[in-house]
């Protein structure tokens, strides 16, 4: 019988007399409107996804999966959404299902393994050794189905050369991993192998890595993080420098406070930490990621530095009005008074 209703639903001419005909065609028009609207809310749902605006699209999505629970993309994207929000538990819980159901997936076994580092970054030391063999697993095994997966290797990089030695680090297993990430992107391999430098102590390595990185690739974040490395290592001119080169190349607002950040810091070429600071002032937005409180704090440093107690104190309460309890401008003002 239900072979018979189908044919007649699939003969049916909207020009005929049909009834089942008909029928079907009622039913079809009722419910196509529905599923345009659940593939436009999808859609939009996946658009506030792009934009990071997680609080818009987790109940579009969640509504969605009751109504398609095997959904891998909608579990993808709420564990997403739950690793951002550092929900490591219900992340772990999407990810882990979905390695279950399709274990040849790389992408879901990095997922699930850097899930699982974190969690085991929120407990305690004891309790994070016994994750020490999942995570492992589960970034090599990513790495092992897509040899061209660049942060599944970024990720085994760092796992292994932050990870003690008695329990499973490694640097000679990091430095593979780096050369590996050097085979697909020159960059990458040049930057695994400058941190990898860093982080055991030899800054030399590391700077000539890192210069190598700005030679191949010169992207803003290989001169952050030079400048960075001079920072750490009491290099403040060469750090000015290197963030003096990469704003002349990348004009990003940026660049202007880590510039203003730094002539503060270290007292260090006042005119154009001011002049920097003002350009970033003059063309903030939100984007740039450090707060206009934090330039003003900035600017009061370098009056101070000045020996201009007026001015760092108009600077600093300005930055105290925007922010009551910023207490390194607290600690800055007393400072400034006792001038």
């Amino acid at each position: 019988m239900q072979i018979k209703v189908y044919n007649k639903w699939t003969r049916f001419s909207p020009f005929g007399g049909d009834a089942a005909g008909r029928g079907g065609l009622y039913l079809l028009c009722i419910l196509l409107p529905l599923f345009t609207i659940a593939q436009t809310n999808y859609q939009q749902a996946e658009e506030y996804f792009k934009q990071e605006n997680f609080g818009k699209a987790k109940p579009i999505f969640e509504n969605y999966l009751i109504q398609n629970p095997n959904d891998k993309q909608t579990r993808e994207y709420l564990g997403d959404i739950a690793a951002y929000g550092k929900d490591w538990d219900e992340a772990l819980l999407y990810y882990e299902n979905l390695v279950k159901e399709e274990e040849s997936n790389a992408n879901y076994h990095f997922k699930y393994g850097g899930a699982l580092g974190m969690k085991a970054l929120s407990v305690s030391r004891l309790r994070a050794v016994t994750y020490i063999g999942e995570i492992k697993h589960h970034l090599e095994r990513a790495a092992k189905l897509n040899p061209r997966h660049i942060e599944a290797r970024w990720a085994l990089v760092e796992f292994y050369i932050q990870l003690p030695g008695i329990i499973g680090g490694s640097e000679k297993k990091a430095i593979e991993y780096a050369n590996e990430l050097g085979a697909i992107s020159k960059v990458d391999g040049y930057l695994a192998n400058g941190y990898i430098a860093e982080y055991t102590d030899r800054p030399k390595d590391a700077e000539r890595y890192y210069k190598k990185a700005i030679a191949v690739g010169g992207s803003p974040h290989t001169y952050e993080k030079l400048a960075d490395l001079y920072e750490k290592n009491n290099q403040p001119k060469e750090a000015l420098e290197t963030t003096s080169k990469s704003l002349k190349i990348h004009k990003r607002n940026q660049l202007n406070y880590q510039i203003g950040k730094i002539a503060a810091q270290y007292n260090l070429e006042p005119e154009y930490g001011i002049k920097c600071l003002s350009q970033y002032l003059a063309n903030y937005s939100i984007k740039d990621g450090v707060p206009k409180d934090w330039a003003y704090y900035r600017l009061a440093q370098i009056y101070k530095n000045l020996g201009k107690k007026e001015i760092a104190l108009t600077w600093i309460n300005k930055a105290l009005m925007d922010r009551t309890d910023f207490k390194e401008a607290q600690q800055e003002k007393s400072l400034i008074l006792a001038m």
